[in-house]
């Protein structure tokens, strides 16, 4: 096993990686959906949301076939869709024109309602995995995720899709302008060599969640909401300031919503699919499947006052992510056991 000083380089590098590598990824997605004419929400909710989320996706296979260790993938999930939905918009807004982050319709009564579906729909796959297919003790309340269950989030995402494709063909009806300058084979290129780098460092992190583990003693799920979420969520991060910076807030909020569905209904089901199933412990999973679902209304409730994320609720937004540091710490203290 290796030493802790070892787990801790093995965190820095990975998180390097992964973050430059999605760098890297999104700017090619970018430019490929600048090429193809997608709208700039479909860009986002799309194109740069698959990208940024790969290092989630990526963790998710590599725990789960390397290691045996699933929880890993899904607290990386939880741990990063947390943090998308209460930090990112909030530092977005911050650096954003005039300090806010502007909304609108298709945004708040859309994408965000889809993803509060995509929550539901995977906490009623858990939910169905109890009831239909308990594993261990009736008190234990854990349930084995078979693949034909992974298909129910899998198949809402194919609905995802299909609403973005008919977005996609609507914009181009109305379309006036062109790209030109793009070489999209280059582009193609610069993608599949950044998904080389992002898989280096989600291996990486996913060996120091392991490491961490062992040597603390303490559930892989707690290490994977915090070493492995934190590195997967750079990608994300970059994408959604950036675009703020450049006073693109319809693509930097879409950015933080595509994130969080590709990941719950694509990510997670595949690691089922690739696990060949797997048991999943609702005393792990519902606490943290409820702060999210908690974080969420949370920020749409300030999203949807005056259509824009002003300031003040940016520390909103911020204080509640302190709130949720502080339970993981006192996770990892012991003062509380509600993720093991």
């Amino acid at each position: 096993m290796a030493s802790v000083p070892v787990l801790v380089v093995f965190t820095i590098v990975g998180a390097v990686l992964a973050w430059r590598g999605g760098d890297y990824l999104v700017q090619a997605s970018d430019r490929l959906g600048a090429y193809y004419g997608l709208p700039a929400i479909v860009q986002g909710a799309i194109i740069a949301a698959i990208g940024s989320s790969f290092p989630e996706l990526s963790s998710i296979i590599i725990a789960t076939l390397r290691y045996g260790a699933f929880d890993i993938g899904i607290g990386a999930v939880v741990g990063s869709a947390v943090y998308n939905i209460l930090v990112i918009p909030a530092v977005s807004a911050l650096v954003g024109e005039g300090q806010r982050l502007a909304s609108n319709r298709d945004l708040v009564y859309k994408e965000a309602q889809f993803y509060l579906l995509a929550l539901a729909v995977l906490v009623l796959t858990f939910s169905l995995a109890v009831i239909y297919q308990p594993s261990g003790t009736a008190e234990s309340l854990e349930g084995f995720v078979t693949r034909p269950l992974a298909l129910i989030p899998l198949s809402l995402y194919g609905l995802y899709l299909f609403m973005q494709y008919h977005d996609t063909l609507e914009h181009r009806a109305t379309q006036t302008t062109t790209v030109e300058g793009i070489d999209p084979r280059r582009q193609w290129i610069a993608l599949i060599v950044s998904l080389g780098i992002i898989l280096v460092g989600a291996e990486l992190l996913v060996r120091a969640a392991v490491g961490f583990g062992d040597a603390f003693g303490t559930s892989p799920f707690l290490w994977g909401l915090t070493v492995v979420a934190a590195g997967t969520s750079l990608p994300d991060t970059f994408v959604s300031v950036t675009a703020a910076r450049q006073g693109n807030a319809p693509m930097s909020l879409a950015n933080v919503f595509g994130s969080n569905v590709f990941a719950l209904l694509v990510a997670l089901p595949i690691g089922i699919l690739v696990a060949g199933g797997t048991v999943i412990a609702f005393e792990e999973v519902v606490p943290m499947m409820s702060f999210l679902t908690g974080a969420s209304i949370v920020f749409f409730a300030v999203l949807r006052t005056e259509m824009a994320l002003t300031r003040g609720e940016s520390y909103v937004l911020l204080g509640t992510y302190g709130l949720f540091i502080v339970w993981l710490v006192a996770e990892s203290l012991g003062v509380t056991s509600f993720v093991g």
